[in-house]
């Protein structure tokens, strides 16, 4: 009996192999999408590092523009994409289902609107024309500081304007302003001398937080993965706002989008990307901008009352804390 035995053992042996073999070609690299925000070029680092495979996951990243990325990851191509709070709720309204499971940053000051000279203050924007890409986050931002000074949007005229058009069509004089993110809001104010920054998102921290989000069933089926990606990602947070690591992070980031360490500093400024401990805060179920809740739910507000949607979203569906809460 003890050959057979031994033939048995090694039969098993010869099919744990093979299955391990085969489980490890199933799973196929996460296909991750980012575009040109500081919070998510920030990734960069890790993958210049290899930190994906000290962490054992095997991730893809792909460079889109921003609303391109969201169409692609709308179409199943890709596992996870960056977005913010605001839009991952529309691409869902439309049928993109999506889990918010990281959240990233909220930007500190890189969403403006800027006005031409002339113009100092949100309430001199009455009865002026505004380029703004309507039914996104600066459509939001823009409500948001009208509302502060007693204005509506009824007091402004909006001109649908791509964001990243926005500069040139200040420069033109088109517009009398223009809402826009970086990089765009900073070539905003270098194409037309004079213009200056009249509200930005400094003024209401929380009101955009950029989250990374995954399709339901990848987040489902791989979250182990999707942890790894998570722990790589708080490795990152730690070397970008490290004051000793960080000239070399800021070399890596703007290398990615072609500007000098010094050009992109003021947009690593403008972003707060969160760490570990101010992610897990941000996490917290709360009705006002410190929480991810709170801020998501203004946003569908917003998303249904000018129609971007017409049922609304609740967070609870879409926000999944666990892992970040997990860490």
């Amino acid at each position: 009996m003890k050959p057979i035995k031994k033939l048995i053992t090694h039969i098993l042996m010869a099919l744990t192999v093979s299955l391990t073999s085969l489980s490890s070609q199933a799973a196929e690299p996460l296909l991750i999408g980012y575009s040109d925000w500081p919070g998510w070029v920030a990734w960069e680092v890790a993958i210049e590092k290899d930190w994906f495979k000290e962490e054992g996951v095997d991730v893809k990243f792909e460079w889109f523009d921003y609303v391109a990325s969201m169409d692609a990851f709308a179409a199943g191509k890709l596992d996870a994409v960056g977005m913010t709070n605001g839009d991952a709720l529309v691409l869902g309204a439309s049928g993109a289902k999506n889990v918010m499971f990281m959240v990233t940053d909220y930007s500190d000051g890189n969403d403006m609107v800027v006005a031409r000279a002339g113009i100092n203050s949100v309430e001199e924007l009455k009865g002026k024309k505004i380029g703004i890409e309507i039914g996104f986050v600066s459509h939001l931002l823009l409500l948001d500081a009208l509302e502060k000074v007693g204005m509506s949007e009824s007091d402004v005229e909006l001109v649908n304007v791509p964001t990243n058009e926005t500069p040139q069509v200040l420069a033109s004089g088109d517009v009398d302003a223009i809402v826009a993110w970086q990089p765009s809001s900073g070539q905003a104010l270098t194409a037309l001398p004079g213009s200056t920054a009249i509200a930005t998102s400094k003024d209401a921290p929380g009101l955009i937080y950029d989250m990374f989000v995954a399709s339901p069933s990848s987040y489902s089926n791989r979250k182990a993965d999707w942890e790894k990606v998570v722990k790589v990602w708080y490795r990152v947070v730690d070397f970008v706002n490290n004051p000793k690591t960080q000239p070399e992070a800021l070399s890596i980031m703007s290398a990615r989008v072609g500007l000098t360490p010094e050009a992109y500093e003021p947009f690593l400024k403008g972003t707060k990307i969160l760490t570990l401990e101010e992610s897990k805060a941000a996490f917290k179920k709360g009705d006002g901008l410190s929480s991810i809740y709170g801020s998501s739910q203004i946003a569908d507000d917003f998303n249904v009352k000018y129609d971007v949607y017409k049922e609304s979203q609740s967070p609870d569906a879409y926000i999944d804390p666990s892992i970040v809460m997990g860490l």
